[in-house]
């Protein structure tokens, strides 16, 4: 049972934490790299419900299913190429980073595929799905009912 529902959040948190939705959603260019981070990041946190939106906004993008079922163990197979690698493993120390250091290689590793403008907005966007699924599981939110639409940004 839902302790917080969503229309009894303050509106203006709403409207700040969806105001940096949009930002990331027009600013990363590619929404299933971007979908892919916020689904790793709702696995590591265990937040049903994110991980049920992210699974079904990957979906939407195109995603294949064999992609999104490998996610969780992406180190293990041979389906995603260098540089998704690259985001999913800055991704999970940013996640957990009180357990994992941001070292100058992984920086490195970032800085061959990405402008230092797409690294802070990559970064800004691990920490937003962070911030949500830290409030989703707190507010205890069901997961299975969202529904994808096309106005994400």
């Amino acid at each position: 049972m839902e302790r917080i529902a969503f229309n009894q959040i303050p509106k203006e948190m709403v409207a700040q934490l969806m105001a940096m939705e949009t930002y990331l959603n027009t600013s990363i260019e590619d929404m299933q790299l971007l979908e892919l981070m916020r689904l790793r990041v709702a696995q590591i946190n265990k937040c049903g419900y994110c991980i049920d939106m992210h699974f079904k906004e990957l979906r939407h993008a195109g995603e294949t299913d064999l992609r999104i079922n490998m996610l969780s163990i992406w180190k293990e197979t041979s389906f995603f190429t260098v540089k998704e690698m690259a985001v999913l493993a800055f991704t999970e120390a940013l996640t957990e980073i009180s357990h994992h250091e941001i070292s100058d290689a992984m920086y490195q590793e970032l800085s061959s595929y990405f402008s230092t403008e797409e690294i802070c907005n990559l970064t800004a966007a691990i920490a937003q799905i962070n911030t949500w699924t830290r409030l989703v599981r707190t507010f205890k939110f069901t997961p299975g009912n969202y529904q994808v639409t096309n106005n994400r940004g």
